[in-house]
């Protein structure tokens, strides 16, 4: 997405667009709704498919279909904007955004809610690659940094809010609506900002656009399409052979995308990746650091939402405030990173690996020190310090992995730079997704077994004869092993109902003890569920600090410092900074 010179009305050269304030908040609105869109799911998962129900799978899709789909349209989004005018692209795309949040909120399925959520990131890909070329527009050299600088608190408050906000809106159940209203309300301010845009925006289009590249579009859709499914729907399809054929495919296809993009270069054509990228260290470095932190970051934050709710029992707003101590410690990453990134470039990188893997570490020993009784109030430490890791390894990638390319190259490599940016959170939602619910049945049942001897104590204090006992201790272990791995939630697995048939034998054998046994059931069960979700996020936040050391060594490829020029406005169009979408 090469930049391209915009023509402006001679008489505001200088003077700056009329309405470019306004017009500055529509484009907010934009990245406001992206933003939350962004976060909300992962906090609304467990309620979303309490109600629709839904395997395992459809908690991971409903996070990895938007950036999926997000990372195929940014490919092609700014060179729209190019062609047929940026007002315009950023209009349909808002408007299409808003659609998708309206299909979103009256789904009936799991399977249409995910497919409105990829027409969600579809038309956010549309709409968000236009902001900064019309900023570039409308305000005059002295006003963009005045007008760029907005969009860190604005998003700073929305990483903050986003989970409260969700948690608030599912418990508060408005007008009956419960979890289809963090969807809702996006129509008010979409519709908003569709009119608005109307008025405000400024029309014009680029001078000099490139043609599109709708084949290498379609190949790396199809590459990412056939990674991604595969590590999705696999473990609960027991890993069929084509699943790993599609992954085989996968490689094929992205190698005959670099093929083609270096025949159409040579042929004089525009490719959609320029492909003397891929020749440079720093570039090629930048792509491995981008898919490696961005997949461990989307991937850690849907296990912690989830682990928070469907582990330990919090309600989603509990849940959604026990993620504001993370995003805070990344707006202070950020802030942090600004005073020094100039000075010492890709050292700040290195030590937001550092830091936000020694946040991972404090997670893990608070975890293993407090057990299942954890309390969000004792997870602040270690949620600050992941953050503000993140946030200063995020401050200046960018910048730093741009530093490798010529000015020439700027625009695709920071478009392509994006797109693999939403590709390894989609990797990451599927991958450590499939990790944790991998684990998860094992760890029940590993769980159940070391309760089991607490449990016939019990048992066995009520009365209850030995032959019962055992038969209850083996329920309740294969029920918790089918709860934790059903492809349904709304349903009751068959060892859960012949499991409630021996308590309610022993309870009439037995009388007086009737509640003593359901309690000492009860207390089993819900203890060893949530010692295996406590235990499978242990390993997960293991294999989260395995991704960060991979990230620490790939940096080592990235350039040592960014541009001298580097560090104020976006430099070009294909690159959309943002804040990450942690929880």
């Amino acid at each position: 997405m090469t930049e391209m010179a915009e023509s402006k009305p001679r008489a505001e050269v200088g003077a700056g667009y009329r309405w470019r304030w306004a017009a500055l908040f529509v484009i907010l609105a934009g990245e406001v709704m992206d933003m939350l869109d962004g976060l909300i799911t992962n906090v609304a998962a467990p309620t979303i498919r309490g109600e629709l129900g839904g395997s395992t799978s459809t908690l991971q899709w409903l996070a990895a279909g938007y950036t999926l789909a997000m990372a195929v349209g940014l490919i092609t989004g700014g060179r729209l904007g190019d062609l047929y005018g940026r007002k315009q692209m950023f209009l349909v795309g808002a408007a299409g955004f808003t659609l998708g949040s309206l299909l979103c909120g009256v789904a009936v399925s799991p399977g249409m809610l995910v497919g409105a959520r990829l027409l969600q990131g579809l038309f956010g890909a549309l709409m968000l690659p236009q902001s900064i070329g019309m900023i570039k527009q409308m305000f005059t050299p002295k006003e963009m940094g005045a007008a760029f600088g907005l969009f860190g608190p604005v998003m700073g408050l929305s990483s903050v809010g986003g989970p409260v906000l969700a948690g608030w809106l599912i418990d508060a159940d408005l007008f009956g609506t419960g979890w289809r209203m963090i969807f809702l309300i996006n129509l008010p301010l979409g519709v908003a900002a569709v009119l608005a845009g109307l008025r405000f925006l400024p029309s014009g289009r680029s001078e000099h656009a490139s043609r599109l590249d709708l084949v290498g579009a379609v190949l790396a859709s199809l590459g990412a399409g056939l990674l991604i499914y595969p590590l999705v729907q696999g473990r609960e399809l027991g890993w069929p052979l084509w699943t790993f054929g599609m992954m085989v495919a996968s490689l094929a296809v992205w190698a005959l995308f670099t093929w083609y993009e270096m025949r159409k270069q040579r042929a004089g054509g525009d490719p959609l990746i320029v492909p003397s990228l891929f020749r440079k260290r720093g570039f090629t470095g930048g792509l491995v650091v981008g898919l490696v932190f961005f997949s461990g970051m989307a991937g850690i934050a849907l296990v912690l939402a989830l682990f928070f709710q469907m582990g330990l029992g919090y309600s989603a707003l509990k849940a959604g405030l026990a993620q504001i101590p993370w995003s805070v410690g990344i707006i202070l990453g950020f802030v942090a990173a600004q005073g020094v990134q100039q000075r010492f470039g890709r050292k700040v990188i290195h030590a937001g690996t550092a830091i936000m893997a020694a946040g991972i570490a404090a997670f893990y020993a608070t975890l293993q020190g407090a057990g299942i009784d954890v309390t969000p109030w004792q997870l602040i430490p270690a949620l600050i310090v992941t953050g503000a890791g993140m946030g200063l390894l995020m401050a200046p990638f960018f910048d730093i992995v741009l530093a490798g390319v010529e000015p020439e190259e700027t625009g695709s490599a920071g478009g392509t730079l994006t797109a693999v940016q939403q590709l390894g959170s989609a990797l990451g939602a599927a991958v450590l997704g499939t990790i944790f619910f991998g684990l998860l049945g094992g760890h029940v049942t590993s769980a159940a077994d070391d309760g089991a001897g607490e449990l016939r104590r019990d048992l066995a204090a009520a009365s209850v004869p030995a032959d019962r006992q055992d038969r209850i201790v083996a329920g309740l272990r294969a029920c918790g092993h089918d709860r934790a791995t059903a492809e349904d939630a709304a349903a009751v697995p068959g060892s859960c109902a012949r499991l409630e048939g021996e308590v309610k034998a022993a309870t009439t054998a037995v009388p007086p003890s009737a509640a003593v046994i359901g309690q000492a059931v009860g207390k089993a069960g819900e203890r060893s569920a949530k010692t295996g979700f406590s235990d499978a996020m242990k390993f997960t936040l293991w294999v989260e600090i395995g991704l960060l050391g991979l990230t620490f060594m790939a940096t080592f490829l990235l350039p040592r410092h960014a541009r001298p020029e580097a560090g104020g406005a976006p430099e070009e169009e294909g690159t959309v900074k943002k804040m990450p979408a942690t929880a």
